[in-house]
Parts: structure tokens; C-alpha cells; sequence
């Protein structure tokens, strides 16, 4: 066997290790989930004292940790960000919402969800505590505020995961990582697609850069950028190191 059919056996096995922790509560998400965080359900196969992700934070200091573990946790606190946007956004559907746009707003939502409980399940008993969101600005009733959070958001996920995919030392997460940001690119395509139909905004310039490449923005700018959405205060000064 040749070096480079070993390497890339030995990632597929590594990511093959990763996912198989989470199967089990993850296909199940694939017929569909509740739209009340007070009744999404884990799949059995928990630990009887689990912590229910949906259980939210007090409002304190929250550090993300160190190494790769970090940047999991960073993916994840941002993950928890979105899962309970979306959320919301389906339990209280702004005025005029359609059913084509319910229908998108609904699988992002529970993709979010999915990602979101993937990190936790992988992170295991180093994962940090539920957020607590603070939505307060965003008014839900109102298509422009929405769509307006939703496109912050999803671009700034996107520019996280780029920026974030150096600081991985450890390939199966980078490959991992890769796969979600690839899905993460997809919501913020169709989320300005919504906002400005059949233009060329859904790869604007104001993301992609003159030789075609999306933004790469590192975490002590995404934290600041989205601290006035959640209550904790995230620390990720040791983020990747």
C-alpha cells in the first residue's frame, strides 16, 4: 500500500470514528423535527444524566477551551446560535412568511439542529454549557428583520468555519468541518436568494473576494461580531492554540 492510499484510508477511518458516535441521534432528524425547543427529542442511547442541549445557560462566562477542542467548541456555540434563531423563526413565522420560504426556513432550521447536536455529542463531557440567545433586537413578525438576521448570521458562520479551518491539527475534524461549512454556503446562497430573488447577491462581493474565495475571519472577530445575540460572554482567547 503506497503512503497516499494509507493517508487517505486512514481519514476516512478517522472521520468514520467521529460520525459513528453520533449516527444514532442524527439519522432520525432526517424525517423531520419538533418545532418547540421544549420538545425536540434525543434518540435513546443517552446517558440518563445527560445535559438536554435546549437547557439554556445563565448568562455567565463561558470559555470555549484550547487546541482542537476550542475550535469544536467555537463551531458549536455558533451552531447553538442558529439552531435557536431558526427556531424561533419557525414557532413564530414573520407576517407573509409563504409556504416556499416556510419549507427553506424549516430545513436550514433543522439542519442547524443537527450540527448543533453533532458537536455536543462529539464534544462529549468537554462541551460547553447551552447558550442563552438574546434575540431582543430581531423583530420575528417582520420579513426584512428576519431575512436580515438570517444573512448575518449565515455569512458570518461561513466566514467562521473558513477562518477556523487552519487552527484544526487534527485532519478528521478539518475534513468534518469542511463538510458542514459546504452546507453552511448553501443556507447563505438561498438566504440572499430570498432577500434579493434571481440577482447575483447570493455571491456578492461583499463576501467573495476578487480571486473568488470566500471571507476567512478568525474567532475573536466572529465572537465579537455576534456577542450582542447571546447572553453568555464567550471567551476564546485559547482557541486553536
Amino acid at each position: 500500500m503506497n503512503k497516499h492510499t494509507k493517508t487517505k484510508n486512514d481519514a476516512g477511518r478517522g472521520e468514520e470514528k467521529i460520525t459513528s458516535v453520533v449516527n444514532r441521534r442524527l439519522f432520525l432528524r432526517s424525517a423531520g423535527l419538533a418545532t418547540s425547543l421544549g420538545t425536540i427529542v434525543i434518540a435513546a442511547g443517552c446517558n440518563d444524566d445527560d445535559d438536554d442541549p435546549m437547557i439554556p445557560g445563565t448568562g455567565d462566562t463561558v470559555d470555549l477551551g484550547s487546541g482542537d477542542i476550542g475550535v469544536l467548541n467555537y463551531a458549536y456555540a455558533l451552531e447553538q446560535l442558529e439552531a435557536a434563531f431558526y427556531t424561533q423563526v419557525i414557532q413564530t413565522p414573520y407576517s407573509g412568511m409563504t409556504d416556499a420560504e416556510k419549507t427553506i426556513l424549516t430545513d436550514i432550521r433543522d439542519h442547524e439542529i443537527v450540527h448543533r447536536d453533532f458537536f455536543k455529542t462529539a464534544l462529549g463531557d468537554k462541551a460547553i454549557k447551552g447558550l442563552t440567545p438574546n434575540f431582543g433586537a430581531i423583530d420575528f413578525t417582520k420579513k426584512d428583520a428576519v431575512l436580515g438576521a438570517a444573512k448575518l448570521f449565515e455569512d458570518t458562520g461561513v466566514a467562521a468555519y473558513n477562518g477556523a479551518g487552519k487552527l484544526l491539527k487534527d485532519p478528521n475534524y478539518l475534513l468534518l468541518a469542511g463538510k458542514i461549512v459546504s452546507v453552511e454556503a448553501r443556507h447563505a446562497a438561498v438566504i440572499r436568494d430570498l432577500i434579493n430573488p434571481k440577482s447575483a447577491d447570493f455571491a456578492g462581493d461583499d463576501i467573495i473576494d476578487m480571486n473568488g474565495m470566500d471571507k476567512a475571519v478568525a474567532p475573536a472577530d466572529i465572537l465579537s461580531a455576534v456577542k450582542g445575540y447571546v447572553k453568555d460572554t464567550i471567551t476564546g482567547t485559547n482557541v486553536g492554540k
